[in-house]
């Protein structure tokens, strides 16, 4: 969002709009904020978040105390420009009760519904790391320790390639499958978050991008 965009923007009677702040890796929704006209353009020249606090009548720049302040990588307005979703990359728990997302009080879900997500799975995994399951093959894993769950993943990975140079495009994916979740218990056993390897990742394609200007001059 440009400077001139503000304008579009439809504050509230009280100066204010809604913001949904959102994980720019994982999509996960970490708040719901406000701000007003002064804290959208801080939040901007800053490239941080900053909200204006309906309690405290104030603004309040999110980290400034507890240090988990919000990198933003975007601000996109709804179609009526009454409400923005900003996305970050945090650098700790978005609540301040510490936990990673405010939003953390199930209501209702839709078992039926089968959702799933790598997120969802590294979460599960981690749980059989912290409160082991009887029968469970993960907790299983993760008493036996580092070379046994480094065995598997180097056997994953043999497997994948039989498949692949096979020309076999199910059974690829389904070794693949496999060596995801074998490599997600190695993560989980050194403490490595799927948002580390997306960091990761993020950093290279900057570096890919500079790489290619410089190139391209």
């Amino acid at each position: 969002m440009k400077f001139e965009d503000i304008d579009k923007l439809v504050f509230d009677k009280n100066g204010l709009i809604p913001c949904v702040v959102q994980d720019a890796y994982s999509k996960k929704v970490l708040t719901v904020a406000y701000m007003n006209r002064e804290s959208l353009e801080i939040s901007i020249k800053r490239r941080l978040t900053c909200f204006y606090s309906r309690s405290r009548k104030k603004l309040w720049l999110k980290g400034e105390t507890s240090g988990n302040f919000q990198h933003i990588v975007s601000i996109t307005a709804d179609c009526d420009y009454d409400s923005l979703v900003v996305e970050v990359i945090k650098d700790g728990p978005a609540c301040h009760l510490g936990t990673d997302s405010c939003f953390t009080n199930k209501v209702y879900e839709n078992e039926e519904a089968g959702h799933f997500s790598l997120d969802g799975l590294y979460d599960l995994i981690v749980g059989r790391k912290t409160d082991p399951k009887e029968g469970s093959y993960t907790s299983y894993l993760f008493d036996k320790g580092v070379d046994k769950i480094l065995k598997k993943v180097g056997e994953e990975c043999t497997e994948v390639v039989i498949a692949a140079k096979g020309g076999d495009r199910e059974e690829t994916v389904f070794e693949i499958a496999d060596l995801t979740y074998h490599v997600l218990v190695l993560m989980a056993e050194y403490g490595i978050t799927i948002n580390d390897i997306k960091a990761q990742l993020a950093e290279r394609h900057v570096v890919d991008k500079k790489v290619k200007q410089e190139r391209m001059q």
